[in-house]
């Protein structure tokens, strides 16, 4: 089976972005009998990000999608229940946009597509922090999320993951939990790389299941 895992490119002035970075070493390190994964780095961009992504599943024709972002809010792996139809820019994407509204014709709310309950228990399993989450927020990741439901109909869902920094503190974040106060994690870009790799095996099984 074939599963495609996406990340985000840095944004906002920083550096690095953990999902990017996260999604880089699972796909270097990732070994599955029956996966193939694929991976692709989207841009920061409510345009060229759905955009990408639509031209990555028409490319890669996947069993199931997992996009994954970065939350500067949070301190724990949160695969999300929900894409919303809405967008609003607290600080412009990489192209300098900053949209507010819809995103498309739908309905208000999309529910994952992903078994979301069987992924928090196995990624708590492997001893990494997990728990659900009912709001991707309203910037770029919502929009990749939203447009993962509405592409295509397989498996799809997101997971954002905090906002780990090798040294200091990110910059940004406020994007998806703009009223949260600031968080002190202890995890690494090896721990979530390790989440992700316990995300797609629980997936593959869950394909398995259902095929």
């Amino acid at each position: 089976m074939r599963i495609l895992v996406t990340g985000f490119e840095p944004f906002g002035g920083e550096q690095v972005n953990a999902s990017g970075e996260a999604v880089t070493l699972l796909a270097a390190h990732y070994r599955h009998p029956a996966v193939e994964l694929c991976m692709q780095i989207l841009p920061v961009s409510f345009r060229r990000g759905p955009d990408e992504l639509r031209s990555a599943i028409s490319r890669h024709l996947p069993d199931a999608v997992v996009a994954v972002g970065e939350a500067g809010g949070r301190a724990e792996v949160t695969p999300e229940l929900f894409a919303v139809n809405d967008q609003v820019a607290r600080i412009a994407d990489n192209d300098g946009a900053m949209p507010v509204g819809p995103i498309d014709d739908g309905p208000g709310s999309m529910k994952s597509r992903l078994p979301v309950d069987e992924l928090v228990e196995a990624v708590r399993r492997a001893g990494v922090p997990c728990v659900p989450s009912q709001d991707a927020g309203r910037y770029v990741c919502n929009a990749v999320f939203r447009t993962a439901l509405t592409c295509w109909s397989g498996p799809a869902g997101f997971v954002h993951v905090p906002a780990v920094r090798r040294f200091g503190v990110a910059g940004v974040g406020g994007e998806t939990d703009p009223d949260g106060p600031s968080v002190v994690h202890g995890l690494s870009v090896v721990d979530l790389s390790t989440a992700l790799a316990v995300i797609v095996d629980e997936l593959a099984d869950f394909l398995s299941r259902t095929a």
